[in-house]
């Protein structure tokens, strides 16, 4: 026993004298120290990868599209009360379709983390130009100037917060200005911009660039140019301050605007896709494609690249949300008639339910972007199921009701098509309005069990050119406003516009809303013109019925009928979301903004 014990004890003194300090501080495992993170240019481009996931989804169960006039949720409990100003410091109704206070300043605190922390990092090799760490920087910039845009579109101006908050930071911090709020984007942006490489390769596709920082700051300057920042909506308001300007040169807003628009489009970089159809083109077909493609194109300016492990499963795809239930798909996000009638005949005339002859065809020769966004009663596309085949081999959207002679019952009957409400394959599933969403959708993937590879726009030159060409409405060229408007229109197969003055205001208003259509702009477009009266009146939907000819014969051709949906209310108030009572709960010096007081 005494000679066990002594050799335990040689072992232990042995290794007791053979150990040093160093083997004591031994790193985790699981981690990486602050340290290593901030000198190891991989690691800390980790964390800024990290700074992206804040970014709202695009391809979100329920589009944003759903709080304006143009998409309906299949249930609209949320949406309906969104829509009527059910709104409250307690109470957002559709609130998770909206960028969110906290979950913003989440993303800011992320970035300015990580701004403080990248100026020790290493400058890396040049990758397109620019060294990693600059590049990083640029994107931290950018991405800051985004989730700061966002909350000052929904909320006026907010509190400006540069740096990391810790427990000893102060918590008790005003709002500031509008026009502070827009400067600092501004900044931000242009911080941005002078960092960052023209165009990204390889794995960095899909970063942002100088063009998107540019593309940025053209956004907000347009925006910060608009009516509901320069116009007195809320004359009792104490605090005018952090909803708009209080002064200053609103032309040379404009200006601002136009310049910012023409900083991107002098980059000679981008330019419209298929901007020049080819004679025999389908110029729908065209418009589809290039929303469908996974790669770049020359229209892009900022894209998020999709893969089909982007999402948890095949049901949270935008096809599987989105699409015709007679697919065994999910009917969300249909499109209500109140867009549908904005899309123009193909001569560029104004659509008109009053109109014995449009109403008789309400499908044919239109602006050919409606056949690539919405699906209507007998757009063709993919083959149905097994199950399903028999009752459509042609595959064509079925969004009506047949009414048929029963000789045995002496009696009509209805038969109601395959993606209805009251179809034979899931009609819970179905769509009220009579439509669905065509953009994004793609044919030759059956989204019910598998997902599509489709990537997202972010930003694109349309948008730019749009852009430019209503700074010029606003500062009276309209000539030139005519040029730019009318690119987009040639490129998809519409005449010229040539009106001036109001008449061309009216016009490029509808255009934005056509080419943009679903692409997260009508929203704020509707609060920053300031015609939320006009817009927020009621919702439409379409009745369509193959009817019994006194033959007892059904009609080949449809009756498409428009049906009031849902009736809205706006009330001024919904110009701004208010502050969340939990904030100013937290924050005594937090102004609430008006209607919500």
């Amino acid at each position: 026993m005494k000679t066990k014990l002594f050799i335990i004890w040689l072992i232990v003194s042995v290794v007791m004298v053979g150990c040093n300090h160093d083997i004591l501080e031994l790193k985790p495992l699981d981690e990486y120290s602050d340290a290593a993170v901030w000198s190891d240019l991989h690691l800390a481009e980790a964390v800024l990868n990290g700074c992206y996931k804040y970014r709202d989804d695009p391809f979100n169960k329920f589009s944003i599209g759903n709080l304006v006039d143009e998409l309906e949720r299949r249930d609209g409990v949320a949406q309906t009360r969104f829509n009527n100003c059910q709104i409250t410091p307690d109470v957002i109704p559709g609130w998770s379709w909206l960028p969110t206070w906290d979950n913003e300043y989440k993303a800011i605190r992320a970035v300015n983390i990580f701004l403080e922390k990248a100026t020790s990092l290493p400058d890396g090799e040049e990758v397109d130009g620019v060294t990693m760490k600059n590049r990083m920087l640029g994107e931290a910039y950018f991405l800051r100037a985004h989730y700061y845009r966002n909350l000052v579109n929904l909320f006026g101006g907010v509190p400006i917060i540069k740096e990391s908050y810790d427990l000893e930071s102060e918590f008790q911090v005003p709002r500031n200005s509008y026009e502070d709020c827009v400067e600092f984007i501004v900044e931000d942006c242009e911080k941005a911009a002078d960092l960052l490489p023209l165009e990204h390769s390889g794995d960095n596709m899909g970063r942002a660039t100088k063009g998107a920082a540019l593309a940025l700051k053209s956004r907000v300057l347009l925006y910060a140019a608009s009516d509901l920042y320069n116009t007195t909506v809320f004359p009792g308001y104490a605090n005018p301050e952090l909803i708009g300007y209080v002064g200053g040169d609103r032309e040379a807003r404009w200006r601002r605007a136009k310049t910012a628009a023409k900083d991107v489009m002098d980059l000679n970089i981008y330019s419209l896709y298929k901007a020049n159809p080819e004679p025999g083109d389908s110029i729908a077909a065209n418009f589809e494609e290039y929303f469908l493609k996974r790669e770049s194109t020359e229209e892009d300016i900022l894209m998020e690249y999709r893969t089909t492990t982007s999402y948890r499963d095949a049901n949270r795809s935008w096809q599987n949300l989105s699409g015709p239930n007679g697919y065994h798909l999910r009917g969300s996000n249909a499109p209500l008639d109140n867009l549908v009638r904005d899309y123009e005949m193909r001569d560029g005339t104004k659509f008109d339910w009053n109109n014995p002859e449009h109403a008789a065809h309400p499908y044919k020769n239109r602006d050919p972007r409606f056949y690539a966004t919405i699906f209507y009663e007998g757009a063709r596309w993919r083959q149905r199921a097994s199950g399903e085949y028999p009752l459509d081999p042609v595959g064509q959207i079925q969004v009506g009701r047949w009414e048929k002679w029963d000789p045995v019952a002496n009696e009509m009957y209805e038969h109601w098509g395959l993606d209805t409400r009251k179809g034979p394959y899931s009609p819970f599933e179905g769509a009220y309005t009579g439509y669905y969403i065509r953009k994004w959708m793609d044919s030759e993937v059956d989204a019910q069990f598998f997902i599509p590879d489709i990537s997202y726009r972010w930003i694109r030159y349309a948008e730019i050119l749009l852009n430019y060409a209503e700074a010029c409405i606003e500062l009276g060229e309209d000539a030139e406003a005519r040029i730019y408007i009318n690119m987009i229109r040639k490129r998809a197969g519409m005449p010229d516009i040539t009106e001036s003055g109001d008449e061309l205001r009216e016009r490029y208003r509808n255009e934005r809303r056509i080419e943009l259509a679903v692409e997260r702009h009508r929203f704020f477009d509707v609060r920053r013109w300031v015609i939320g009266p006009e817009v927020y009146t009621a919702s439409y939907r379409v009745d369509v019925v193959y009817k019994l000819l006194p033959d007892k014969t059904t009609a080949t051709e449809p009756t498409v009928t428009p049906v009031l949906h849902k009736d809205y209310s706006w009330d001024n108030k919904a110009y701004f979301l208010p502050v969340m009572r939990s904030e100013m709960n937290k924050n005594s010096e937090l102004i609430q903004n008006p209607g919500y007081e």
